[in-house]
């Protein structure tokens, strides 16, 4: 007779199978996460895995074990030291997964105190020019392609439009705020981690030194001036944090909304009908594949029972949000309108940039659907290829097609746009202060061209 390992059954040294351990790295995986989910069902409700080679982890595929986790934080901790430890300093996963001083990998009074910081600050930004500013991002992204009848919208808008919000929140020189995101993609991709990681914190550190030197209306100058009074290494940390939230999760959002609407029957019917199908796409995208479909690992500091599975102190405990939110224990089928899926997380671990991300995609595809209303994906929906990694849930690319249109250009469109970090009435009755308001770029086109000449490995789809 044979039993199936338990969750905490180490893999022997050497063994290539791990013992029944799934792997959540490779094209397998990425091509079909939902079968690898359905197999570690059959361990319960937390099952072995391995992150990436020899890298041991259990992941939580239940929907009630994960909200267990996250509403217990001083029981399952975040703080990953004792494990990181043991870890080689090229681990690929390591990146993603060490220990900074941020509110994602704390907990008590100092994570607290971190995102006192973090939504304090969040709270500064006026929704409504938040939303100018996207429609006005979108349209001139729109413009520089609108007029080929073609697109790979993951390249040319879905990863642009958060790359330039942040460039208008971090108020972010463009060449410095490309670089923040590709050491950021370095790391979710694992390419290069540790030389990702380097560039990922140099590049913060050029922006903290500009904005002590010249704080302005924009996230990292709030952020120094915030009573919590944190240290250059702790604020690095907290616009880092806010910086992958944002950007790579973001991006992954709005061209997998953009996907299931040309795609999915149930949505494909009449795209140009209002915001109604956006909304319901985003509701059923961050049920079924979240952007960050795997993350928010613990640490138990001691070997303990849970869920009916032994779990071993130090051995990352990692929360599945794209298992969870399709545990067939679930009784609801309604997505569209429900709002109690685990993609923001859950618990003092929530998300606190959840509106501002929702905001921004939904805005960016009902401006993408109003303009291209004929467009159609240039291949069949499944010849579309989703990069390798256990944490995202992401396409290679997204071409599409379309007839060609000219978008023109406003006329009281200027650069730097709306003042999206002030009050709307101060916005409409002050004059904007030019020497504080973040600059953007001087031209799309040059900026897709430096953007997409640094990754050409990553556009390529490897």
């Amino acid at each position: 007779m044979t039993t199936q390992p338990s969750a905490d059954q180490a893999p022997p040294t050497g063994c290539p199978a791990h013992e029944g351990r799934i792997p959540l790295y490779g094209q397998e995986f990425a091509a079909d996460p939902a079968a690898t989910y359905r197999a570690l069902r059959s361990h319960g409700p937390i099952a072995p895995v391995e992150l990436a080679p020899g890298v041991p982890a259990n992941l939580i595929v239940s929907y009630d074990a994960a909200l267990d986790v996250l509403r217990n934080p001083s029981t399952f901790p975040r703080d990953p030291r004792r494990w990181q430890a043991t870890m080689p300093a090229d681990c690929p996963v390591l990146p993603m997964m060490m220990y900074r001083p941020n509110c994602l990998f704390t907990d008590g009074p100092v994570h607290a105190r971190y995102r006192s910081v973090v939504t304090d600050s969040l709270a500064r930004v006026d929704q409504n020019a938040l939303r100018e500013n996207v429609e006005r991002t979108a349209e001139r992204l729109i413009r520089s392609f609108g007029k080929e009848g073609q697109v790979d919208l993951l390249a040319e808008y879905a990863l642009m439009v958060p790359l330039q919000m942040f460039q208008y929140l971090y108020g972010c020189p463009p060449e410095l705020g490309e670089r923040l995101v590709a050491g950021m993609i370095g790391i979710f991709d694992m390419i290069e981690p540790e030389k990702a990681n380097e560039q990922l914190t140099q590049s913060m550190i050029e922006l903290i030194t500009l904005k002590r030197a010249s704080p302005g209306q924009d996230m990292p100058s709030w952020m120094m001036a915030h009573p919590a009074n944190l240290t250059d290494e702790e604020l690095i940390h907290q616009l880092v944090l806010l910086m992958g939230a944002g950007t790579e999760p973001e991006k992954n959002l709005i061209a997998n909304g953009v996907r299931l609407l040309l795609a999915d029957e149930r949505f494909a019917g009449d795209l140009s009908g209002g915001s109604m199908p956006v909304e319901e796409a985003l509701d059923e995208v961050l049920w079924t594949d979240p952007p960050m479909a795997n993350y928010s690992a613990t640490y138990p500091v001691q070997d303990m029972d849970f869920a009916g599975v032994r779990l071993p102190a130090d051995t990352p405990l990692v929360l599945s949000f794209a298992a969870a939110n399709t545990d067939p224990a679930l009784t609801t089928g309604q997505r569209s309108g429900n709002r109690a899926h685990l993609a923001w997380s859950a618990g003092v671990h929530t998300c606190p940039a959840q509106q501002h991300a929702r905001l921004i995609a939904s805005v960016a595809i009902e401006k993408l659907l109003d303009t291209l209303p004929d467009m159609r994906l240039s291949v069949p929906v499944d010849q579309l290829t989703w990069r390798p990694g256990p944490f995202h849930r992401a396409l290679t690319a997204l071409p599409v097609r379309f007839t060609p249109v000219a978008v023109p250009v406003p006329l009281d469109e200027s650069p730097g746009g709306s003042r999206w970090n002030v009050p709307r009435s101060q916005s409409q009755s002050t004059h904007p202060d030019t020497t504080s308001t973040p600059r953007e770029p001087s031209s799309p086109s040059s900026g897709k061209r430096r953007w997409l000449s640094s990754l050409a490995r990553w556009w390529r789809g490897r």
